[in-house]
């Protein structure tokens, strides 16, 4: 029978044996058989396992509190108990369901599981391990093994035209605090080269041709929504626009079975939410990539357009300061946090009481320490302003602070971003803009639709900017 099994579950069996000997058996039991499954951490039994949060060494110390030794014997050639030879068959059965030609360890888990009689049984029992969940995380492990043998595959193209980056396939994109300089670097220099088409039009076609991208909104926009969708019809694959009637994450269904209900239709979540921890949530349940299209606490894809813009026109990142005026908001801190990453100076000025998230400041204040970058709150914007390379601002009163526009409006007065403002900055400064801009509030037209004004490059970037982050995750 042991020519079904693949090579980790024959070693697991071996093992099994070992265990028997080690603890005075002459036989190989349930319990021998699980000791054997955690042994090798990189098995697919232990990875089920770990991804449930159980502790190995807690299953290896509650079997051996419990066994009886006896004097044993030599582990080669020992013999299953019936109890273990019917966890052999039980997990032929599993395999079967699960359509697959060999008897992996994952096979012979979910077989001790079934077997609940024997001490491995009881054991997984005690720590919740249930045959249910065990299942349905061996059926994720399986689909997530198939996508990455589909990514190889594809990785072989996207090396020809130098666009893969493996350390960088398959995470999720919900904070510029978790992105390195490496891969910063790797999402401008992709940009580049799809925006230059340098790689052609046709080729790009081909990149995520098949895959499919969920677009969650619980805010509309205007960008993210063409952007994202454009960008996934341009590399060949398919877009869905979810509005909150669709999905109701949180409220109709947890935001977990969301996720993985998601997971095995699509392959690429970008979400547009209210609060950050809906994006962090869908990011933890669900296997394949979730990009942020903005949460309460960042929008790390309108600051990578941002500085891609920055790099278009300025050349370069290091020395040069981007001075931020108006509301400590989300933009501003993954504007603040890419700023320091890549050794750009970074001066918000803002009214008191409206700045910057203190741990967003802390987490850059760290970074910065890497690069040499500074750090900069005031609330003078002519102190802001003065020597800028980048003049940056954003709506007084985002989605959901409706209420509180019309004290906004007199608070942050001082703050607009107008000729005047901009004669403290650079001569050649540039002015950029999320959009959509309240015109005559935050920013005047004499500005925005200035020479200097970039804003409709920027608008554009996000396009570009995007697609570069969906070939990297899911390409």
């Amino acid at each position: 029978m042991w020519q079904r099994f693949n090579e980790s579950a024959r070693r697991s069996v071996f093992f099994a044996q070992e265990e028997a000997a080690r603890l005075g058996e002459n036989h190989v039991s349930t319990e021998h058989l699980l000791l054997g499954l955690v042994r090798e951490t990189d098995s697919a039994a232990a990875i089920v396992l770990m991804r449930m949060d159980i502790d190995l060494s807690r299953i290896r110390g509650d079997i051996e509190r419990q066994v009886t030794r006896g004097d044993g014997r030599d582990g080669q050639d020992m013999q299953l108990t019936p109890r273990a030879k019917r966890v052999i068959d039980l997990a032929y059965d599993e395999a079967r369901d699960l359509n697959n030609n060999y008897i992996g360890t994952e096979h012979l888990l979910l077989g001790l599981l079934r077997e609940d009689e024997g001490l491995a049984g009881r054991v997984l029992q005690k720590l919740g391990v249930d045959l249910e969940r065990t299942r349905r995380e061996v059926m994720n492990l399986q689909d997530t093994t198939h996508k990455t043998q589909e990514t190889a595959s594809q990785a072989g193209k996207l090396e020809a035209w130098g666009i893969f980056n493996k350390s960088f396939a398959g995470k999720d994109l919900t904070e510029i605090a978790h992105l390195t300089r490496d891969e910063l670097n790797n999402i401008f220099e992709v940009t580049r080269k799809l925006k230059t088409g340098e790689i052609s039009r046709a080729d790009q076609r081909r990149i995520l041709e098949g895959k499919t991208l969920a677009m969650i909104f619980e805010k509309p926009s205007l960008r993210t929504r063409v952007s994202f969708e454009t960008g996934m019809f341009q590399l060949g694959g398919h877009a869905l626009n979810l509005q909150p009637h669709d999905i109701q994450l949180g409220k109709r269904e947890t935001i977990a079975d969301g996720a993985r209900n998601l997971e095995r239709m699509v392959d690429i979540i970008m979400a547009r939410t209210f609060k950050h921890e809906t994006v962090t949530e869908l990011a933890k349940y669900a296997s394949i990539p979730v990009i942020n299209g903005l949460s309460d606490l960042e929008h790390p894809c309108q600051a990578l357009a941002d500085f891609y813009t920055i790099l278009e026109k300025k050349g370069g990142f290091e020395g040069l300061k981007l001075a931020f005026i108006g509301d400590g908001n989300n933009v501003a801190h993954s504007l603040m946090l890419l700023s320091v990453k890549v050794g750009t100076n970074f001066t918000i000025a803002c009214p008191e009481g409206y700045e910057p998230n203190p741990e967003v400041v802390s987490e850059a204040k760290a970074f910065a320490k890497e690069t040499g970058a500074i750090i900069e709150i005031t609330h003078d914007p002519a102190a802001g302003a003065k020597d800028a390379d980048v003049i940056v601002t954003d709506v007084w009163a985002s989605m959901g602070q409706e209420e509180e526009a019309r004290e906004r409006a007199k608070i942050f007065k001082p703050f607009q971003v107008n000729a005047a403002l901009m004669q403290y900055a650079k001569p050649d400064a540039i002015f950029e803009h999320c959009l959509p801009a309240h015109r005559g509030e935050e920013v005047t037209d004499e500005v925005i639709d200035s020479p200097q004004s970039v804003v409709f490059d920027e608008a554009e970037n996000r396009l570009h900017v995007q697609k570069a982050v969906m070939v990297l995750l899911a390409g």
